[in-house]
C-alpha cells in the first residue's frame, strides 16, 4: 500500500514538472529565438523574415539553430554603433537618477503615511491610490501643459520628474512599513530615539523588502518605457532604448537582434538579483492592515 501511494505521488509530481517544463519552454521560446536570430547573418535573416515583413505572402520559417552562425552582428553592435551607446546612456541616466528621485521623495512619503496622524490622511492617500490606477493616456495631456510650461519637454527630464513623483513605489513602500510592528517603536521612544532615528534605524531595515520591491519594479518599467519618452522627446539623440530598437529596418535585422539581446541583459540581471524582494514586496502590498 505504500509503494502504491509512493509511485502514485511520484508519478503526479514527473507529470507535474513535465507539464510546467513544457509551458516555461514556450514562454521562454520568444527569448531563445532572439538569441539565436543575433547569430544569423543577413541573408538567413531575410530568408526567414521577409513573408512577415514585406508584402511577399507565404509563411516565415525561423530555425531554432543558425544554419551559418557569426558574430559580425555583435561586433557590429559594439565598434560600428555608436549611436547605440548614446541610447542605451539615455536609459540607465533615466532609470538610475528617477530611482534616486524616488528614494529621496517617495520612501519618506510612505513613512509619513505609514506611521504619523494627520488631518486628510485618508483622504490623500485615497488620492494617492487613485493617480496609480490612472493610465498615461489620462494624464498625457496634463502631463505635457505642466512640462512644457517647465520648458522641461524634449528634455530627458520631462520623463525624469514624472517618474521621481510616482505613486506606485510610495503605495508598496507603504505596506511594508505599516508592518513593522507598533511596540517595538514605542519601546524605541522610550529609549530616547527621536522620529528621523526612528525612519534610519528602524523603517529603512525593516522596510528594505518594499523599498528594494519598488526599485525593481522601477527599474523595469522606466527601462522599457514607450509612450512617455515618444510623446516627450522629438530629437532622437534623447531617446531610451525602447523607442531606437523598433526603429531599425530590415536591412539591419541581425544588428537588431544583438542590440535587443544587449538590452535584456540588464533587465534580467535586476530581475535575477532582486526576484525574492519582489515576491516579498508584492505579498506584503496585497495583505490587508
Amino acid at each position: 500500500m505504500f509503494s502504491f501511494h509512493f509511485s502514485k505521488k511520484k508519478y503526479n509530481n514527473i507529470a507535474r514538472g513535465i507539464l510546467l517544463g513544457s509551458i516555461g519552454s514556450i514562454i521562454c521560446l520568444p527569448v531563445y529565438l532572439l538569441f539565436i536570430g543575433s547569430f544569423k547573418g543577413l541573408a538567413e535573416l531575410k530568408e526567414n523574415l521577409m513573408p512577415i515583413l514585406t508584402e511577399a505572402g507565404g509563411m516565415a520559417e525561423f530555425g531554432l539553430f543558425p544554419q551559418y552562425p557569426t558574430f559580425l552582428n555583435y561586433l557590429e553592435l559594439f565598434f560600428d554603433k555608436p549611436d547605440f551607446y548614446v541610447v542605451f546612456f539615455n536609459s540607465m541616466k533615466i532609470v538610475f537618477i528617477t530611482l534616486a528621485g524616488q528614494l529621496l521623495a517617495g520612501v519618506p512619503a510612505a513613512w509619513a503615511f505609514a506611521r504619523f496622524r494627520f488631518l486628510g490622511k485618508q483622504v490623500l492617500f485615497t488620492f494617492y491610490i487613485i493617480l496609480m490606477m490612472m493610465p498615461f493616456q489620462v494624464t498625457m495631456l496634463s502631463n505635457y501643459l505642466v512640462l512644457n510650461n517647465m520648458g522641461l519637454i524634449n528634455t530627458n527630464w520631462s520623463i525624469i520628474l514624472p517618474g521621481i513623483f510616482s505613486t506606485f513605489p510610495v503605495f508598496l513602500i507603504y505596506r511594508s512599513f505599516s508592518g513593522i510592528p507598533k511596540g517595538l517603536l514605542e519601546a524605541a521612544r522610550i529609549d530616547g530615539a527621536g522620529e528621523w532615528q526612528l525612519f534610519i534605524r528602524i523603517g529603512l531595515p525593516l522596510g528594505s523588502t518594499g523599498i528594494l520591491s519598488a526599485f525593481v519594479l522601477g527599474f523595469l518599467e522606466y527601462f522599457s518605457l514607450i509612450e512617455q519618452p515618444l510623446a516627450f522627446l522629438k530629437d532622437k539623440d534623447l531617446w531610451p532604448l525602447s523607442l531606437y530598437l523598433p526603429e531599425i529596418g530590415l536591412e539591419e535585422a541581425g544588428y537588431a537582434f544583438a542590440a535587443s539581446v544587449v538590452a535584456l541583459i540588464p533587465a534580467v540581471f535586476v530581475f535575477l538579483l532582486g526576484q525574492d524582494y519582489l515576491e516579498k514586496g508584492i505579498v506584503a502590498s496585497a495583505m490587508k492592515e
